[in-house]
């Protein structure tokens, strides 16, 4: 059984046929599939999603990078207001700081980011980072708020063999891994070799980056099943036997019972 520890599924891409896409997981052995929040005009469609799928889907609650602009103060107001009053999130996020396609807000994605890292600690969950050309910020906000009392999963890594090593510091931090393990132009193999498998969590960030041969599909959680093998090859064992490892990892990380 596999779980898929980041999908957004309650975006429009899933509007037509999300009752389906459930289903082929379910068939494909996906028990449970974690949705991060985007920002605050997402927060009622993810409800909305998992009132209609309680024991499929587990949300978690944030403010993404990309969606900090002039607004963000209101946007994190609303955003903590959620958390605080829903005892079903299972984890902060999706958080973080990209600086791939602006660095207009990078002061204020600093902010907004530490922030979030700190209702964390108060709350006591995982957070999961996103950290698009941004590892070296997202290290030093990690140790500006006090990663000793943090915990989390840096999703989509992607990083090389010195960012790995940087990384494995944090010590009760995982590594999500999706699609891109499987990119013929993607050196994340290589790097994962130095990377211990109880570090390693399953994930597709749906509906992007669908692994090959699906690459330029939609993807979904059935998806997890190519990312699952690619991992078992890697670190050489049987795919059972890498499905349940990362299972294992994913009910420690965000405390869920299954």
């Amino acid at each position: 059984m596999l779980i898929d520890t980041h999908a957004h599924l309650y975006v429009n891409d899933y509007f037509e046929d999300l009752t389906q896409v459930v289903q082929r997981s379910k068939q494909k052995h996906v028990e449970k599939v974690i949705l991060p929040n985007i920002d605050v005009s997402t927060i009622q469609l993810l409800k909305n999603v998992v009132r209609d799928h309680p024991t499929f889907f587990q949300p978690m609650m944030g403010l993404h990078p990309t969606s900090v602009k002039q607004d963000y103060k209101e946007q994190l107001d609303l955003i903590y207001k959620e958390l605080d009053s829903n005892n079903d999130y299972v984890a902060i996020g999706e958080i973080g700081i990209d600086l791939y396609w602006d660095t207009t807000f990078i002061k204020e994605q600093t902010e907004v980011f530490e922030t979030q890292l700190k209702w964390s600690i108060e709350k006591d969950l995982p957070v999961s980072i996103h950290s698009r050309n941004s590892y070296q910020e997202i290290i030093s906000s990690l140790r500006r708020t006090g990663h000793e009392k943090l915990r989390g999963v840096f999703h989509s890594f992607s990083g090389n063999l010195s960012d790995l090593n940087e990384l494995l510091k944090f010590e009760k931090f995982y590594f999500g891994i999706n699609g891109i393990v499987t990119f013929k132009n993607s050196t994340l193999r290589e790097v994962l070799k130095h990377c211990p498998i109880e570090k390693i969590v399953l994930e597709t960030d749906s509906p992007y980056l669908s692994p090959a041969p699906y690459r330029g599909k939609r993807n979904e959680p059935i998806y997890l099943e190519q990312i699952n093998k690619a991992l078992s090859d890697i670190y050489g064992i049987d795919s059972a036997e890498m499905a349940q490892i990362s299972k294992t990892n994913a009910k420690l990380l965000f405390d869920i019972n299954i």
